[in-house]
């Protein structure tokens, strides 16, 4: 421990630059190490910035970009801290300031004034301010030679040293050190985090999020998925501040431009945001676990849990209220687990992964590189245990976590986080639950209970995988679970808001607290043997992508996304759609055909005045694309991108704004494990439709001239 306290900043600083592999296109690149060939490639594309204009210069365009709260990204575009991302990224922020008279989910919401901006509890923006590869430094200092387990463990010290280091420094930095290829290298980055986020503009849920699950992952779509925030800052310093009356707009050394002059078939297109997370080099025994393991049963519960809150959601308005974002999240990802497991079978990526093994088990063979560490049927033998255990852990997980509040709370309440008391006296100890009924329904969560229950023991081929509660729902209750959580809702303590003291004999005989002790004893029995063969699989996926990367050391690579800042190139185009090649953007006739629709599809319901701000007679003036005389709505590039990348800023060659990505196409599903060039697309919407919706149905000049738009 010494030796990690005596590390001083400037190792920090003393970076070494990885070489990333990749086709044309495809890619999530690290702005700090950009590899000069790829620049060059961009270039050749018509890309028009150096890479000093790019990242690393006074005022680079990847200043203006931000993580947004932690699982979006956005990108600033006035000198006063205006943000813009996805409408679905601000969803739950509109979503919690909404009541049935207020409801701005339904009817949007414009802040004429900053008095009028909303703040937002536990939001917050990033700007990343620097980053460097420190896998010199920590192999100097034995790190990278330590398992991967103790691994992990002294870089969370390094971190937490280094952190200390930087806050003596500047104390409105944060440091992070991530791995990065499988954990053969290590980067560290520091950020600059803003906690007062207030809410400024928003459409209507109906074109925010127009389409609905029908068209999610699908094209063509015409959703209008942006949202407007404003970042507040101390009024002496200009930096982060927690929110404050006092506080005021925050002023940024760089903000996007908003271009006018759209984009054409070919042209350059560049995103720069987030993305969360992929899997690519993982092992054709990986991509199987991800199909069978995770995707199948995510997607079975979400379908059976999702119909009944439809049901609920759809009967009242204040539960829809209430549950809007949490469907949405949801279903996001039920729709893409049931898209991803298709792509996976239809171009046979399992089978096309193993023969690529094969060329990696020949090299290694060959040159004798990492023989006798890396090997295969290893490999396979962990992972025919492992997707059993991972298929069951789903199935609790999607069943019990995160789905009811009865359940939540039974899971929580045995955590230990929210006990309070004096430690040494057990009598003492005693655990409180706010009044949180403003978030959830009981009629909902009851039924949406009872029927996971059910779905759970129909899914489950194995009774040892069932929690002991269930004895007692056949014994007492005749296999009624409707029966038994309402006598576990009506009678437990946990549904109360007062104080349970967690030894008192009533807690202990709870059976709301003893079905959550089930659930975890339950996962207690198989889960120390599945985290040691997920640590193992690990060391053999590590060995795997570092025996790729020095099979492939001529050509350039590109780490998995780990929702640090990347950047993806292309360009504008479409793809073969159903055998012929699809348009690469829509326009106002498509939007208002589907709006025709409304009164039979409610996901393309619209207002009235959407309808007039779309229809046939409309004159859409100088937001009529010049070249093809049309009101464009959203587009196509090949840009790279995934989760986390929703609200990512779209550029042109010039680095000017043209659009937010906010979706991938049916062909990009699998997009996170193998990247197919030429089905994968990214959608954006257009930033000219942005700004038509803001100034046609919001008449929010201000903020047009805060951004220098000009009508």
């Amino acid at each position: 421990m010494k030796h990690l306290l005596a590390i001083t900043l400037g190792l920090i600083l003393n970076s070494s630059l990885l070489i990333q592999n990749t086709r044309a296109d495809e890619g999530m690149w690290t702005l700090y190490n950009l590899p000069p060939q790829v620049h060059e490639l961009m270039k050749s594309y018509g890309f028009e910035l150096t890479p000093e204009q790019l990242y690393g210069g006074e005022g680079a365009l990847a200043e203006c970009v931000i993580n947004f709260s932690g699982y979006c990204s956005g990108v600033v575009v006035s000198p006063d801290g205006l943000v813009f991302t996805n409408h679905h990224c601000g969803f739950e922020a509109i979503r919690s300031h909404s009541t049935v008279e207020h409801d701005y989910m339904r009817d949007g919401f414009f802040a004429k004034t900053f008095e009028e901006e909303l703040p937002n509890e536990n939001m917050y923006v990033s700007f990343m301010v620097a980053q460097h590869d420190i896998t010199d430094a920590l192999t100097e200092m034995g790190v990278m030679a330590l398992p991967l387990t103790e691994q992990a463990e002294a870089v969370d010290s390094i971190a937490n040293a280094w952190s200390k280091l930087i806050k003596e420094k500047d104390a409105t930095l944060r440091l992070e050190i991530l791995p990065f290829y499988e954990g053969n290298k290590y980067y560290a980055t520091t950020y600059r985090d803003f906690r007062d986020l207030r809410l400024v503009f928003t459409i209507p849920k109906s074109m925010g999020k127009f389409g609905g699950e029908t068209d999610n992952w699908m094209w063509p779509r015409q959703t209008c998925d942006f949202s407007v925030f404003r970042i507040y800052a101390d009024p002496k310093t200009n930096g982060p501040a927690d929110y404050s009356p006092d506080n005021v707009p925050y002023h940024p050394r760089r903000w996007a431009k908003i271009s006018n002059r759209g984009y054409a078939d070919g042209d350059f297109s560049m995103t720069i945001g987030y993305p969360g997370s992929t899997t690519r080099y993982v092992s054709s025994y990986g991509i199987q676990s991800q199909r069978d393991g995770g995707n199948e049963p995510r997607a079975q519960v979400r379908g059976v849990k999702q119909e009944v809150m439809w049901r609920h959601m759809t009967a009242n308005q204040a539960v829809r209220i209430k549950y809007d974002s949490k469907y949405a999240n949801s279903s996001n990802y039920w729709k893409n687990s049931i898209g991803m497991n298709k792509c996976i079978d239809s171009i046979q990526l399992i089978r096309q992964k193993a023969e690529f093994e094969k060329e990696i088990q020949q090299f290694v063979e060959t040159t004798g590189y990492l023989k006798g560490e890396l090997d295969f049927d290893v490999l396979k033998s962990l992972y025919d245990e492992a997707i059993p255990l991972y298929r069951t852990i789903t199935q609790i997980r999607e069943t019990f976590f995160r789905t009811n509040e009865l359940a939540t709370r039974a899971l929580s309440v045995h955590s230990g986080k929210t006990v309070h008391g004096d430690r040494n006296d057990n009598a003492s100890l005693w655990v409180q639950f706010d009044d949180n009924s403003d978030t959830w329904d009981a009629a909902l969560d009851r039924e949406v209970y009872a029927t996971l229950l059910r779905n759970y023991r129909e899914q489950i081929a194995d009774t040892k995988y069932l929690p002991a509660f269930y004895d007692r729902i056949d014994s007492l209750f005749g296999g009624d679970y409707q029966a038994y959580v309402d006598n576990v809702w009506n009678n437990s303590l946990l549904m109360t808001n007062d104080p349970i003291y967690i030894y008192s004999e009533a807690f202990l005989n709870d059976e709301g607290a003893k079905m959550g002790l089930d659930i975890l004893d339950l996962l207690s029995q198989f889960s120390p043997r599945y985290s040691s063969l997920v640590s193992q699989i690990e060391e053999q996926e590590k060995l795997l992508c570092a025996a790729k990367l020095r099979m492939e050391y001529d050509k350039p690579h590109y780490s998995d996304a780990n929702f640090t800042m990347r950047l993806s190139y292309g360009k504008v185009g479409g793809y073969l759609l159903g055998g012929q090649l699809s348009d690469y953007y829509t326009t106002a006739p498509s939007i208002y055909e589907k709006m025709l629709m409304g009164d039979k599809q409610p996901d393309y319901f619209a207002e009235p005045i959407m309808h007039e701000l779309f229809g046939p007679t409309q004159d859409y003036g100088t937001y009529t694309d010049p070249k093809t005389k049309a009101m464009q709505l959203c587009f196509l590039t090949n840009n790279d991108i995934t989760g986390g990348n929703s609200g990512s800023p779209m550029f042109d060659g010039r680095g000017e704004l043209i659009g937010l990505a906010f979706d991938g196409n049916w062909d990009s599903l699998a997009s996170d494990i193998f990247f197919d060039s030429t089905l994968a697309r990214c959608i954006g919407v257009d930033i000219r439709y942005v700004m038509y919706m803001m100034d046609r149905w919001g008449h929010a000049d201000r903020l047009l001239k805060e951004t220098g738009w000009t009508k």
